[in-house]
């Protein structure tokens, strides 16, 4: 694919759909590591032009990354429904764009009408979308999923509790989530990163947690956050867990650093179905975040919004009960300050809604990154307005494990505040049983754990 177009004067050429994907991002510090880049602001503009002009069928029958050379491929490729595709392909993405924007279009209509989208095809809408534009697509879209209990539903803003502890003790690990479930955080799930990655470890943690939800008849799930194949060795022995997690890839050479296949995937498919302790059909739950397939050389001279984009597109085949950025994880490699983290955060809640996921978003930055928790506030309502399924919260916003900087349990239960937002249905019945919340509202016990530590 060879196009050229003529902005202020000035003549720009691009030798490849791949090379007008990539320059038509915004500024990203991975983008530039990978040398894929814009070298202008014009050079940047003159991308998006062009991009705007492309067919739906062009970007289908130029792919980035053959199905033939990698699985990733070959699954998207495999989900696009033709009835749908037929009707769209001659469609340009600036006409996608439109259609997605227009008031005459409602969540169910983005929904009906991805079925007929690769992945590709959304990152290159996403690519020429503003941030309002990106806020405002992904508001439309509401995508309930369900394990043990349902997130997703309008004026909802689900949370993960997140009691990390640099010894994975079970102690510690209980006190901060205690401190979490008095601030109603905790609904979409209890999740945990363990230090230590062994099956009797992992058992231990998954056995802690659903004691503690059975305990206290908490309507929510629990999940441990270690590689795939520890936890189902933890499930095999007896362990009690709702969900099963992994993180992804946009390509099977970055799901190889992982240490995953697809058909490991499956396998852990069958084996939640089987021996997991929820109800609900939605057993997944999935991480990703710009730039990981970057840092294992596994990109292919992709852009990694586009990487990203497929990543949702390998999410979607699982039918998953969560899933969620990690946005500022990797560090200022990938995204270097805060106005990157910003859009990528947005570009990503974005596309993972496009693709019919239950977005949710780590908003969250590493200390060598040129951003702050006032930056991360930013996002968090933004976030919020976009209609996020779930965010992440951990004490003080500061992991003690994973030395990186997240929001706090309270930062949370502020943008809910703000923004007119509530837990779960019966996460707020079960807060309003504990005399928590009273009428939508926090009552004095809010925010003090030892009410879950028979001290009062």
């Amino acid at each position: 694919m060879f196009k050229t177009t003529r902005l202020l004067g000035e003549t720009f050429s691009f030798y490849s759909l791949k090379e007008i994907m990539a320059k038509a991002n915004e500024e990203r510090s991975g983008d530039q590591l990978a040398g894929v880049s814009a070298e202008s602001m014009k050079e940047r503009m003159a991308a998006k032009q062009v991009l705007a002009d492309i067919t739906l069928a062009d970007i289908r029958n130029y792919p980035l990354l053959s199905a033939d050379e990698d699985n990733v491929s070959a699954l998207i490729e495999s989900q696009i429904d033709s009835s749908v595709y037929d009707i769209i392909k001659n469609w340009t993405v600036g006409e996608l764009r439109e259609y997605i924007l227009s008031d005459e279009h409602t969540g169910e209509d983005l929904l009906a009408l991805s079925k007929g989208l690769s992945s590709e095809m959304i990152a290159a809408a996403t690519k020429i979308m503003s941030n309002l534009d990106l806020i405002q697509g992904a508001a439309k879209i509401e995508v309930q999923t369900t394990c043990q209990t349902t997130i997703g539903q309008k004026g909802v803003l689900a949370s993960r509790a997140q009691p990390n502890h640099p010894s994975d003790n079970l102690k510690g690990m209980r006190a901060s989530l205690y401190e979490a479930l008095s601030y109603g955080i905790g609904d979409a799930v209890i999740g945990i990163n363990p230090v230590i990655d062994t099956t009797d470890n992992i058992y231990a943690l998954l056995n802690e947690t659903k004691n503690i939800i059975n305990e206290w008849s908490i309507p929510t799930q629990n999940c441990v956050l270690s590689h795939v194949t520890s936890q189902m060795r933890a499930i095999e022995k007896g362990a009690s867990a709702d969900l099963i997690f992994q993180s992804l890839a946009g390509t099977e050479a970055g799901n190889d650093s992982f240490g995953i296949s697809l058909s490991m995937l499956n396998e852990a498919t069958a084996l939640i179905h089987e021996k997991g302790t929820a109800k609900g059909p939605n057993r997944w739950y999935f991480e990703t975040g710009q730039g990981s397939e970057l840092s294992a050389e596994a990109h292919y001279n992709i852009d990694q919004v586009t990487l990203e984009a497929r990543c949702y597109g390998l999410a979607r085949h699982y039918k998953p009960f969560l899933v969620n950025t990690v946005v500022g994880f990797i560090g200022p490699e990938y995204l270097y300050n805060s106005k990157q983290v910003l859009r990528a955060g947005l570009e990503d809640h974005f596309m993972g809604k496009m693709h019919g996921l239950p977005m949710g978003v780590d908003v969250c930055y590493t200390n060598h990154m040129d951003a702050d928790q006032n930056d991360m506030d930013n996002l968090s309502m933004l976030l919020g307005t976009a209609g996020v399924n779930f965010v992440i919260g951990v004490p003080m916003a500061d992991d003690c494990m994973l030395n990186y900087q997240s929001l706090s349990y309270h930062d949370i239960a502020t943008v809910r505040n703000v923004l007119d937002r509530t837990p779960t249905p019966l996460f707020q019945k079960w807060l309003e049983d504990q005399r928590i919340m009273e009428n939508g509202r926090f009552t004095s016990r809010a925010g003090d754990p030892t009410i879950f530590m028979n001290l009062i």
